[in-house]
């Protein structure tokens, strides 16, 4: 599915650690170590992407300790939320969404902090609704992860009481009468009184409407389930395709899937993955991501790129290209759809240590080169309908964000393909999306 000459696509930066997508990123020359915790740093690089025209920051969460501390940085933010209402201070434009489990929250509490967030930012907020799949985090909130049919039917109960506790003070309620003694019209302030199998709340909500309404819903998803999660409630999806192929197949999908309930396939905007290493060359690209790898056990990720190509690979060999031999008893694993890619860039010439250098087993494409090379990688994907935008996850953000703002950020406005500046005040104008307050009254 192509687009029309005159679309143009979104873009997400994601957030995580303070330091960026690599693990690495935190012993990189320039990096403050600190900026785990120090949210001056955090809110500069929201300012940078807002100098970008970027349509918003992204905060995923996993609330549990995945990672050894010895020697690598947290994968997430301290809490999303507080660094999210920092960064708000800090900015007018850019929107700012943040994950809250499904699994692991009452919406009550979802409700109230992310539409408090909302007004707080003036109308630029946004919820990613998730199920919650790592069990280290379900047993810090003292439960066990219950069934993949059960955290769906769940996370709906949820995401419909969250929207109904967001329309709970009436959009006109907030009266603000002085002379007549009257804060607000109650009568258009009233409780919800929702009752599901899983979750439940009275309501009302105390909090009036932001400038957009109400916070933006997100999913990040996979499977059927999160299908229906997506075609129901999202207006933003975050998803992890490997190829154009993988991606306009899932464009698809979703856009099929929001037609089937009732909603118009563009409300619902794909935003795929994408890692970019912006460098003055692809050697320069590939030599700062060999200094990001010092962090990570390389020994593994040889062993595991044999895998993917159908060879067995040894460290001891890191710096040398593939033999003519192992390329011809090479064959890409048909179960992982990066191992074409990582055959390919093996093909090239290139050294083991290179070839994974460039990215072929993260969990997202990976281009490390000029501005000209991620440009071109964005331009192909949008423009065959792979995507309505991109999330970005860059390698260090210290310099990194400034570099894809200063640099891919102006040949994308060069070559039509990203707006000059925003359109709107809201997240909700920055999307191009429709007003929503409650619930959406065409889903049953």
């Amino acid at each position: 599915m192509s687009r029309s000459e005159n679309s143009q696509m979104l873009l997400a930066l994601q957030v995580a650690n303070g330091y960026g997508a690599q693990p690495g990123a935190w012993r990189m020359p320039g990096v403050d170590p600190s900026s785990y915790t120090d949210m001056d740093v955090l809110v500069r690089y929201a300012q940078a992407a807002e100098r970008g025209k970027i349509q918003l920051i992204f905060l995923a969460d996993t609330p549990a300790l995945d990672v050894d501390l010895e020697n690598e940085a947290p994968h997430h933010a301290t809490d999303p939320l507080v660094v999210l209402t920092s960064m708000a201070r800090g900015t007018q434009r850019i929107g700012l969404v943040a994950t809250s489990s499904t699994t692991l929250n009452e919406p009550f509490t979802i409700a109230r902090q992310f539409k408090a967030l909302d007004v707080a930012s003036h109308g630029r907020a946004g919820w990613n609704a998730v199920p919650t799949s790592h069990p280290a985090a379900a047993a810090n909130y003292g439960i066990t992860l219950p069934s993949r049919e059960q955290k769906y039917e769940r996370a709906h109960e949820v995401i419909q009481v969250v929207q109904a506790l967001w329309g709970s003070w009436g959009i006109d309620a907030w009266v603000r009468d002085v002379e007549g003694k009257r804060f607000a019209d109650m009568s258009v302030i009233q409780p919800v009184n929702l009752q599901g199998r899983h979750v439940a709340s009275a309501g009302p909500l105390a909090i009036p409407p932001s400038e957009q309404g109400q916070p933006v819903i997100f999913q990040a998803g996979g499977g059927g389930n999160g299908l229906e999660i997506a075609a129901r409630y999202a207006n933003g999806v975050y998803a992890n395709p490997f190829t154009i192929e993988e991606g306009r197949a899932h464009r698809a999908a979703l856009r099929s899937a929001a037609e089937r309930v009732g909603r118009k396939p563009d409300e619902v905007k794909l935003f795929a993955g994408f890692m970019p290493t912006v460098a003055s060359s692809r050697r320069v690209a590939l030599d700062r991501r060999r200094m990001l790898d010092e962090s990570v056990d390389l020994n593994q990720r040889v062993r595991y790129l044999g895998s993917m190509i159908g060879l067995t690979l040894s460290p001891a060999h890191l710096d040398e290209p593939l033999t003519p031999q192992q390329l011809a008893d090479a064959h890409p694993s048909p179960g992982d759809p990066r191992a074409p890619h990582a055959l390919d860039v093996a093909r090239e010439g290139w050294s083991v240590r290179d070839v994974l250098a460039h990215g072929v087993i993260d969990y997202h494409p990976v281009v490390p080169g000029t501005a000209a090379d991620v440009a071109d990688h964005m331009q192909e994907w949008f423009e065959a309908g792979a995507c309505d935008g991109f999330s970005l996850a860059i390698d260090v953000y210290q310099d990194g964000i400034d570099a894809f703002v200063d640099e891919v950020v102006p040949l994308l406005q060069e070559r039509g393909l990203f707006h000059d500046d925003y359109e709107g005040t809201t997240l909700r104008a920055h999307l191009g999306i429709p007003a929503q307050y409650g619930q959406d009254s065409r889903l049953s």
